[in-house]
């Protein structure tokens, strides 16, 4: 049992769509990830999503609306839904998922990180 002090480990790391894992609870990961621009459009067909913006902010895309969000906001993404985070400049952010998520979901490809690494 040790305390995470999500400051420190933001500033161990620069990478890009690269999620780190923080910590494990009841089959759950924890992970924080930086990321800039755009990413791929994906859904997860058996998980939800939680990202809750820790410094910046970004926007999350659907494929019928946008929704904005900003320091200390978050937004579930259910199982299912398609969708895509975006931001103009670099937002950290910190991700509460089943440990079974892919980052890119059902889309694969190149920004796929299929086992996160722990710091």
């Amino acid at each position: 049992m040790e305390k995470v002090n999500l400051a420190e480990k933001l500033a161990s790391f620069s990478t890009h769509w690269d999620p780190k894992i923080v910590a494990e609870l009841n089959g759950q990961h924890v992970k924080l990830v930086k990321f800039q621009r755009e990413f791929v459009w994906h859904h997860h067909e058996n998980e939800d999503e939680m990202f809750l913006v820790v410094e910046g902010k970004f926007v999350m895309e659907f494929r019928d609306r946008s929704v904005p969000l900003g320091e200390g906001e978050f937004i579930v993404v259910p199982r299912g839904v398609e969708h895509r985070p975006v931001a103009d400049d670099e937002v950290s952010v910190l991700l509460f998922e089943p440990a079974s998520t892919l980052n890119t979901g059902n889309a694969g490809g190149e920004r796929t990180v299929a086992e996160p690494e722990r710091i």
